[in-house]
């Protein structure tokens, strides 16, 4: 065998390695849900635009509800974010989730009774990508559910972001 041959399994290898124990890490920090046919997700506002925003405004919010009109527990898990400058947290009642970003990854699931409504906050800092951060923006919020009709919910949020 040559030692191009030699090295190009050797660099196959560990890539192949990697990848595994990449793909392996990522799922083991994923909450795993078992699907249910009676937690029903209903969320009514699928986007929002804040419209023109200033940079140096400070944080923008905005809350969407989340409410379970099925006859078992709703459970909601897997929050993530399309951008750093974008967070979203859940909240029902007094107990709130940890706030989750674009690379959390998280075992943490909370469960929604039947008539129960969550807040999913989400919040945009138009400071973070740096004074030139100006111009269109859109985020999207992902959070997965045990809903068999709807295993991910989503969000689009939009802005202009200006001087």
């Amino acid at each position: 065998m040559s030692k191009t041959t030699v090295m190009a399994i050797i660099v196959g290898l560990v890539v192949l390695f990697g990848g595994s124990v990449w793909l392996a890490s990522t799922m083991a920090n994923s909450a795993q849900v078992e699907m249910s046919e009676g937690a029903v997700a209903v969320v009514e506002e699928k986007s929002y635009d804040w419209g023109e925003i200033k940079i140096d405004g400070g944080i923008v919010e905005k809350v969407f509800l989340v409410k379970n009109e099925g006859d078992e527990v709703l459970k909601l898990f897997n929050v993530e974010t399309s951008c750093v400058c974008t967070t979203a947290q859940m909240a029902k009642g007094e107990q709130t989730s940890p706030v989750f970003g674009m690379h959390d990854k998280s075992q943490y699931v909370l469960e929604v009774d039947p008539g129960e409504t969550v807040d999913v906050l989400v919040k945009f800092d138009p400071m973070f990508h740096g004074p030139n951060g100006v111009g269109p923006i859109s985020r999207t919020v992902t959070i997965e559910t045990n809903d068999v009709s709807s295993p991910k919910l989503s969000w689009m949020l939009t802005a202009m972001v200006v001087r």
